[in-house]
């Protein structure tokens, strides 16, 4: 089962290691990624485009003016869902990470290592909710995934 995850840059030139990235990407199955450059005033958006160039799961959404982190999410949904068949989209705003260089790089080979995890605590939430929710509801934070992991002792926790 396929997995998207939206990523939301701004201004995070400093903090891509395009090597890394491609790398990591490369050897990802079943996983759609959408990076929503948020009106970047750097380089940012040329990496992205870089990565994206080397591989063939990932997506660039560029923002030209400024947006809040909501509109940001939503528009890269929007893409998403309107690009590819996915049941579970996740999304990650890198501005909430500390050390972004550092846990970046660690986002990226977690959400690449643990895809059936991420899509099976998705599924565990969904089952849960009352309701069938709504193509903006359905998303889901994996940063929230990623804490519940910690609460577990299954993950070396990222800085929020």
């Amino acid at each position: 089962m396929k997995i998207g995850i939206i990523i939301i840059f701004n201004n995070n030139e400093k903090d891509i290691d395009t090597e890394f990235f491609i790398k990591q990407l490369q050897q990802s199955y079943n996983l759609e990624l959408c990076f929503v450059n948020n009106d970047s005033n750097d380089s940012t958006q040329l990496l992205l485009n870089e990565i994206k160039e080397h591989c063939s799961n990932v997506s660039v959404v560029n923002i030209k003016k400024n947006k809040s982190d909501l509109s940001t999410v939503r528009a890269g949904a929007r893409f998403m869902f309107s690009q590819f068949n996915l049941k579970h989209i996740g999304y990650v705003n890198t501005n909430i990470l500390e050390n972004k260089t550092n846990d970046l790089n660690r986002l990226i080979k977690i959400i690449t290592k643990n895809q059936d995890s991420i899509i099976k605590h998705n599924i565990e939430v969904l089952k849960k909710q009352d309701v069938k929710p709504t193509l903006y509801q359905s998303l889901f934070s994996v940063i929230e995934y990623l804490k519940t992991l910690n609460k577990k002792n299954q993950f070396v926790k990222l800085q929020y």
